[in-house]
């Protein structure tokens, strides 16, 4: 079953595709998104990343939270479920 993370403190130029190859390390990536602002197009500053299985987003929490990428230290955890009523910005 595939597992998401929640990924935050990413530099603001990282993409997409640089946040899926980063994560790559550690296993099979079955989705990746950098969230941006829906009006600039800039980055918001975190992501998600599915990894497709749960020793796999284990291990990438290990190697990836506290870590630094592009000169920030990145924040890795498990993904919570969105809130009822919560922004959709």
């Amino acid at each position: 079953m595939n597992k998401k993370l929640y990924v935050g403190n990413l530099p603001y130029t990282v993409a997409t595709d640089q946040l899926k190859t980063h994560f790559a390390a550690a296993g099979n990536v079955v989705d990746a998104v950098v969230i941006s602002d829906k009006y600039s197009g800039r980055s918001k500053g975190f992501g998600f990343v599915e990894m497709s299985t749960e020793d796999e987003a284990k291990k990438a929490i290990e190697m990836f939270n506290g870590k630094d990428l592009d000169g920030r230290n990145l924040i890795v955890n498990e993904a919570r479920a969105k809130e009822e009523g919560a922004p959709t910005s």
